[in-house]
């Protein structure tokens, strides 16, 4: 169950806050410096890892320091869905400058990959090669991260910001009953290799929640990279440690991967929807750009007017078109030529909303032929964070599969991830989440694989949220209902608790949790040919932080459907030294 805190008294102020409409364009810089937040708010997939990043910034650290701290913790302490082993998406607001931009650091072929690396003699996937197995791993990118933002923003330097991580991996934590479920039940895969079983599964039993998880190789890799950095992961002995494992057990990774590996920053996708300004994710990840393409068809319609049938109509059909999309022109933008202003146009919406029947549901089969791309597991994470200056992180990382590949590098404590299943491995195959795709996403030495992680800032006059989460193909319809409910007026709370429902192209589907449509709506849904299927279980977790301009105040929750947590707080006041008492000033109170 997510929980919130709140901490003590602190100083407050404020700055009028200026929107600079920019339409639908991709940049970087906003060029305001913004208002001051009354203090800040951490929200988080685990309560070891929101306590992490309110340590940092109680000792002095900004915004960027808390999310290596955070980052970094949450790869100690929930290795289902992160870890130095993997990588992701940091989307970053400059509070001095308003400068806006995305540290890619997803993961990366090997050098050594092909096209058809994941298929037998008879052209047919060998789909164990993609779940529990080290070729399923691309070169991670998070160590490279931690460094890069520690850096080029943080304040306190990487190894105050590792120190959290670093005592969780040496004295250990409890273990969780969300943590205990994911490795029982990738016990199979774990027993296949050593150093796997033996972090996980101690004299071969599977750790118990209540029990307590210790990894001193981790902790060593940790100790490194705070040392030397980047380069304690990239080269030396983990990478020597990595390599050696990696390869014993069949993968294909060198030294030359590992040394390549950097971070990238790239431009986030801003666009307009109504009095509101989206910040989102640019390729590699699709986020940022089917998220456009939904909200640039729903803004030909009058949409506060809408019944709530029509709208969950307009939403499905604009769903179905933008993850269309998402398959036949995204991928990797340093391999493949992805026309996304083209995509992001209103002309280009406007030919979309003219093919949508206001009354009956579109059939995906009757769409030229293309497939939906693959994308981030169940169990990625994501935290959201606001500092005391402004300054603003929304960070969605992943291994993919909970628990990656299943695989840990003997003597490194480094859990792999499986991310090449993000790839195509066979044009028109399912990936782990039954999601084909075409050639923008087909494998290639040294390309990133497609990805659905949605980092997103949302702006308006009155409201700032920071917003994300886990859920595989479901990331962005998701990053979509919470959107819809920021502009709603909504609470954090209520943000990230509502129950959500999907359309991703293939399969024809309305998939939708329990609650997310009323018996009656279901009705009208049905009446109008869309196919309706309840999952019968609950999925995300959504992590989010909402700054409330006009009335000063900051919110914050985790997803109840999760063991998260957030936290809003207040920094202390620095101590001031004491003056004798026929010296001290009379102090007068303004209102906070």
């Amino acid at each position: 169950m997510g929980q919130v805190m709140r901490r003590g008294p602190g100083r407050s102020g404020g700055l009028c806050r200026r929107l600079i409409a920019l339409g639908l364009a991709l940049g970087g810089s906003t060029g305001f410096a913004g208002p001051v937040p009354p203090g800040y708010a951490i929200a988080t997939a685990h309560p070891l890892a929101t306590e992490a990043g309110v340590e940092i910034l109680h000792a002095g650290g900004n915004a960027f320091d808390a999310a290596v701290a955070i980052a970094s913790t949450l790869a100690v302490v929930e290795p289902s869905g992160s870890g130095l082993g993997g990588g992701g998406f940091f989307l970053l607001h400059e509070a001095q400058t308003g400068r806006k931009i995305m540290v890619d650091a997803r993961e990366m072929a090997p050098l050594a990959a092909t096209p058809d690396m994941f298929l037998d003699d008879q052209g047919a996937v060998v789909q164990e090669r993609l779940r529990a197995h080290p070729l399923a791993a691309g070169i991670p990118g998070i160590p490279a991260a931690l460094e890069h933002l520690a850096k080029g923003y943080g304040v306190l330097g990487l190894e105050s910001a590792l120190a959290p991580a670093l005592r969780h991996a040496r004295e250990g934590f409890v273990v969780d009953a969300k943590l205990a479920r994911y490795i029982d039940n990738r016990a199979a895969d774990l027993l296949l290799y050593p150093a796997s079983a033996a972090v996980f599964l101690p004299e071969g039993q599977a750790l118990e929640a209540g029990s307590r998880l210790r990894q001193p190789d981790l902790a060593t890799t940790l100790e490194r990279i705070s040392v030397f950095g980047a380069a304690g992961f990239y080269q030396g002995r983990v990478a020597d440690d990595l390599i050696r494992a990696v390869r014993a057990a069949g993968g294909i990774w060198s030294a030359k991967d590992l040394t390549a590996y950097a971070v990238k920053e790239r431009m986030p996708v801003i666009l307009d929807f109504m009095d509101w300004q989206i910040v989102s994710a640019p390729p590699p990840s699709s986020g940022g750009i089917v998220l456009g393409i939904m909200f640039n068809i729903l803004s030909g319609y009058d949409w506060n007017a809408l019944h709530r049938t029509d709208q969950l109509h307009l939403s499905i059909e604009a769903m179905r078109r933008a993850y269309f999309d998402r398959a036949r022109f995204i991928g990797d933008t340093d391999f493949v030529s992805v026309p996304s202003r083209g995509l992001l146009s209103r002309a280009y919406a406007q030919v979309w909303r003219e093919g949508i029947a206001p009354k009956r549901a579109s059939v995906s089969a009757e769409f030229p032929a293309s497939g939906a791309s693959a994308g981030e597991g169940r169990d990625t994470t994501h935290f959201s964070v606001i500092d005391t200056q402004g300054n603003r992180v929304a960070a969605t990382l992943s291994i993919n599969y909970m628990l990656g590949s299943g695989f840990v590098a003997a003597g490194t404590g480094v859990l792999l991830n499986n991310e090449m299943d993000d790839f195509v491995a066979k044009p028109g195959v399912a990936n782990a989440y039954g999601l084909v795709g075409g050639q923008a996403n087909a494998i290639e030495p040294g390309k990133r694989m497609l990805s659905s992680m949605s980092p997103t800032f949302l702006e308006g006059r009155d409201r700032i949220a920071v917003l994300g989460t886990p859920g595989g193909s479901r990331i962005i319809s998701m990053v979509y209902h919470a959107i819809q409910a920021v502009i709603a007026g909504k609470t954090a709370a209520e943000v990230v608790a509502q129950p959500r429902y999907h359309h991703q192209y293939l399969p024809d589907e309305v998939q939708f949790e329990p609650g997310a449509l009323s018996p009656g709506e279901q009705k009208l849904l049905t009446r109008r040919g869309h196919v309706l299927k309840d999952l019968g279980y609950r999925f995300g977790n959504f992590q989010t932080v909402i700054w409330d301009l006009g009335e000063h105040r900051l919110d914050a929750a985790a997803d109840p459907r999760g063991v998260g947590s957030a936290v809003v707080g207040q920094l202390p006041v620095p101590a001031t030294p004491a003056l004798p008492a026929d010296r001290v000033p009379e102090l007068r109170l303004s209102a906070p």
